[in-house]
């Protein structure tokens, strides 16, 4: 059995597949497989070795046994194309496209392994309740991860209707923007409905995944975007705002106003994963003090003429911000340095480089004063 489809089929939006976003540029991509008779899905959840891809013909469940190396990174996930057998029982994934996009975090494994979350998305929406006091040092992971994934990130500011105060909700949302320059920041209630309209406008040109802890109110906010009760909502603790993991498995769906929404589960821990890009991009603004430093490789520790602590003397520049830099900096060091041995050398000979310039620093020092 064969499968082909013109340009114009895979363009319109009658094509079957063109509301979980097919476009001309995945056609291409698949030519070769569809000359295999193979025919082209997108995964729409994952579990335990099997997944369930949506097809032309419907949605069809599918062994993943072909495709599950030992690099966690390279395992089909949800959001990937794949190329399916066009029958049989059980039916394989054979191969899945190259992606263009991949949200991928650290485990709490002590190998330091990735572990992919979503593929091939195009918003980042990061879920933040407003019942609880805000965490702007996790916000900035998930940003720092957002953006290394390739994806746009967004922040979503959920349960604005337990915020009554107006001027309060304003300065909630200004500490947010502080916190995510270049970052679009909405405000919504799933209760009232607020906000929800223009996140959907937001979101239907393409793929979308839901992060946030638990208690952020993802499977509400899914079920308005989605206009249905497809996610299961719990409620949370009165005590601290935190909830339980409602969502257990990452699944793919497609928004009445257009674009899909891949819902995950409640992230515990936002560990990263070599995004040194993602995190000059959350601190985009003490990355551009940094080149008016005087020196190229400087620490902003103490160094003369250094531009980033100037901006911290003037008040410029929260220190916060600038300690939630250095902090993410050396997580991802630490990370990349586990998996990478040619970077663990150099961390090493510039640890030792540093120890000897302080050891002749304090001789000089001493020879001053004898």
């Amino acid at each position: 059995m064969s499968f082909s489809f013109s340009s114009a089929e895979a363009s319109s939006a009658s094509y079957p597949l063109a509301p979980y976003g097919w476009d001309q540029g995945w056609e291409a991509e698949f030519a070769p497989y569809a000359q295999r008779g193979l025919l082209p899905g997108r995964v729409v959840r994952v579990d335990r070795g099997q997944c369930d891809v949506v097809t032309a013909g419907g949605v069809v469940r599918a062994d993943t046994a072909f495709v599950t190396p030992h690099d966690p990174l390279r395992v089909i996930c949800t959001g990937d194309w794949a190329a399916v057998d066009a029958e049989g029982d059980p039916r394989f994934v054979r191969e899945y496209l190259p992606r263009r996009t991949a949200f991928v975090r650290s485990t709490s494994s002590s190998r330091s392994e990735g572990q992919i979350l979503a593929a091939n998305v195009d918003h980042a929406v990061i879920a933040v309740s407003l019942a609880v006091e805000l965490d702007l040092g996790r916000v900035e992971r998930f940003l720092a991860l957002g953006w290394e994934s390739g994806a746009l990130p967004l922040v979503v500011l959920t349960k604005a209707d337990l915020v009554a105060d107006t001027g309060v909700l304003t300065h909630l949302v200004d500490d947010v923007r502080t916190t995510a320059p270049g970052v679009r920041v909405l405000t919504v209630s799933s209760a009232t409905g607020e906000g929800i309209e223009v996140l959907s406008a937001v979101l239907s040109g393409g793929t979308s995944v839901l992060l946030g802890v638990s208690g952020a109110g993802k499977s509400t906010l899914a079920n308005a975007l989605l206009g249905d009760e497809v996610m299961e909502v719990r409620a949370t603790r009165d005590a601290d705002g935190k909830g339980r993991h409602t969502t257990t498995t990452r699944n793919l769906l497609a928004m009445p106003g257009g674009g899909v929404l891949i819902d995950t589960p409640g992230l515990r821990g936002v560990g990263l994963w070599d995004a040194e890009v993602g995190v000059g991009q959350v601190f985009s603004e003490i990355e551009a003090l940094a080149e008016e430093c005087r020196f190229h490789d400087c620490a902003h520790v103490s160094e003369p003429g250094c531009a980033v602590l100037a901006a911290v003397e003037d008040g410029s520049l929260p220190v916060r911000r600038l300690e939630s830099y250095r902090k993410l900096l050396r997580e991802n060091q630490r990370i990349v340095a586990k998996t990478d041995a040619r970077l663990r050398g150099e961390i090493l000979r510039d640890w030792k480089r540093k120890g000897a310039e302080g050891r002749a620093a304090m001789e000089a020092k001493r020879g001053r004063f004898r």
